[in-house]
């Protein structure tokens, strides 16, 4: 855990180990000695023989003797509070899936680009999934974080599941894990205020590891768009697409297929085959909106 700059460590908290727990360095009075300063015996009385004392102990201070001189204060320590357990500068609440966003009773529709939300996109390959997904993050009046499942995907180098070598066991697993990672960043964002969006071609006929998937790791808060183009649209993107990104035009049609079944769903769908990004982000605001007004069930 890092702690900022200038700001020392607490020591460790022993019980057992006195001043340690609820010590305040201000508390202290400077000076060479910890303790009272030894008092003087009392001269002898006139005519009395001296009475000899026995040297002292190396190492023993010898108790004061009995009278008003040997009644002192003994300096009381101030406890300071606490330091509480921060990550950066903002404290993190305990941790907890993120919540159905609500809006106060109002005459105006609520503003989305305002308000702290999770968003998924949804879309088959050549979508502009990414694209719009960063536009909108980039362009937002409050804190957003834009997280790419396929860019954590490819956190993994030396044994990568590459997509165009087919789904097998080893993808599959691949792509659970960076889902829980996702997952787990989106809420770490999310706790200390900082919206997200997340992107993923989630399947309509597999919702256990979909969007079931995205909602035990994020939360029943999550909202989900849809954005789904035109074939022809699709196929056009995906050909200006290098690496393991690109994918053949028979898997592209094969997952665009499968996406049709997104209609009747009841998930906001986007067709942006005649728009560019930033004209596709405003609409995305205009169906967030919606849908905060009235959170679709899924």
């Amino acid at each position: 855990m890092q702690h900022a700059v200038g700001s020392p460590l607490p020591p460790p908290h022993q019980p057992g180990h006195g001043p340690a727990d609820g010590w305040s360095p201000a508390a202290h009075q400077p000076g060479p000695h910890q303790g009272p300063a030894p008092v003087p015996p009392p001269p002898p009385a006139p005519g009395s023989a001296p009475v000899s004392q026995p040297p002292p102990t190396p190492g023993f201070t010898a108790p004061p003797p009995p009278g008003p001189a040997s009644h002192h204060t003994v300096p009381q320590h101030t406890s300071a509070p606490p330091t509480p357990d921060t990550t950066g500068h903002v404290p993190l609440p305990p941790g907890g899936p993120v919540a159905v966003p609500t809006t106060p009773p109002a005459t105006a529709a609520p503003d989305p680009t305002n308000t702290t939300l999770a968003v998924l996109l949804i879309g088959p390959a050549g979508a502009g999934k990414t694209s719009v997904a960063k536009y909108w993050a980039d362009h937002r009046r409050v804190p957003t974080a834009h997280i790419s499942l396929d860019d954590v995907r490819e956190w993994v180098r030396s044994g990568f599941a590459d997509p165009q070598s087919g789904w097998n066991d080893h993808s599959e697993a691949q792509y659970r894990l960076a889902r829980r990672t996702c997952g787990f960043a989106a809420r770490n964002f999310l706790a200390n205020g900082i919206s997200c969006i997340l992107d993923d071609a989630v399947f309509p006929d597999r919702p256990v590891v979909g969007l079931g998937g995205w909602k035990r790791h994020v939360g029943p808060g999550l909202l989900p768009v849809v954005l789904l183009p035109g074939l022809d649209i699709v196929l056009e993107r995906n050909a200006h697409r290098t690496g393991n990104r690109r994918l053949t035009d028979e898997e592209v049609a094969r997952i665009h297929g499968r996406m049709a079944g997104w209609y009747g769903s009841g998930l906001p769908i986007i067709d942006n085959s005649q728009m560019d990004v930033p004209q596709t982000a405003r609409v995305l605001d205009d169906v967030l909106a919606r849908s905060i007004a009235s959170p679709p069930n899924w």
